[in-house]
């Protein structure tokens, strides 16, 4: 256990100096950037850990290990992101958990959200996930998340169901398209959508953006969150 609070103390803090240097090279302060650690596959220790570190936000992608994962942990004072692709038939299990949900891409699943959100008495803060290597004529891109063009919509939507709350944007960097290995673009390019939907939406102000390989792209572009796994928590060992 020391051996692996040592490693990951390291890990943070080698990603605070990352952070922190971003953010000086753009003229932003450290505050205005929130680090979210993605401890996907890693154990309800590993959590502990983090937390007596400091960290205060932490991501899944898969209900199936979130779960368990946020009832073990149920005793610390943590905010959960989910942040994979969302079905509707795990919507009730995120709800119990998930303070937000950055994966909204389709009215259905607004929907079982405020359904499930309602259910529970909680308030769930949602961000829409955009497609930027959806065409304009593709509804959702490869990895989800909604094309631009359908941001607005699916806004209004979020805006308007009880028990949730529009908290705004979030990209994974395209693996295709035009925005393919390019990621400081496509975060600039989501920051003009974030804009537009502040303009209408003001309290909508989250821009989630970058991970381990970019996150110094997303934090020069503007976004408010990273989300970072590998860099802090490292690569999964073997099992057995």
């Amino acid at each position: 256990m020391t051996d692996r609070r040592t490693e990951l103390a390291d890990n943070l803090a080698a990603v605070e100096e990352r952070i922190a240097a971003a953010c000086a090279a753009v003229g932003r302060e450290r505050a205005e950037v929130t680090l979210i650690v993605v401890t996907k596959t890693y154990p309800a220790s590993d959590v502990r850990i983090l937390h007596e570190l400091g960290v205060r936000q932490v991501a899944e992608n898969r209900d199936q290990d979130a779960a368990p994962k946020a009832e073990a942990c149920a005793d610390l004072d943590l905010t959960w992101h989910f942040v994979g692709q969302l079905q509707t038939n795990k919507v009730r299990s995120v709800a119990q958990y998930a303070d937000f949900v950055q994966s909204v891409d389709r009215v259905r699943l607004v929907t079982a959200l405020s359904g499930a959100a309602e259910r529970t008495g909680r308030e769930i803060g949602c961000l829409i996930q955009v497609a930027l290597d959806a065409g304009e004529g593709a509804a959702r891109g490869e990895r989800g998340g909604v094309s631009p063009g359908g941001i607005e919509e699916l806004a209004a939507a979020v805006a308007a169901a009880p028990g949730l709350r529009l908290g705004g944007l979030m990209t994974v960097a395209p693996l295709a398209g035009p925005y393919a290995g390019r990621p400081r673009e496509a975060f600039d390019r989501l920051m003009e959508f974030s804009s537009r939907l502040r303009a209408g939406h003001p309290a909508a102000n989250m821009v989630s953006a970058g991970m381990s390989t970019d996150l110094e792209e997303a934090v020069a572009a503007g976004a408010t969150h990273v989300r970072v796994g590998t860099a802090v928590l490292g690569v999964r060992p073997r099992l057995g």
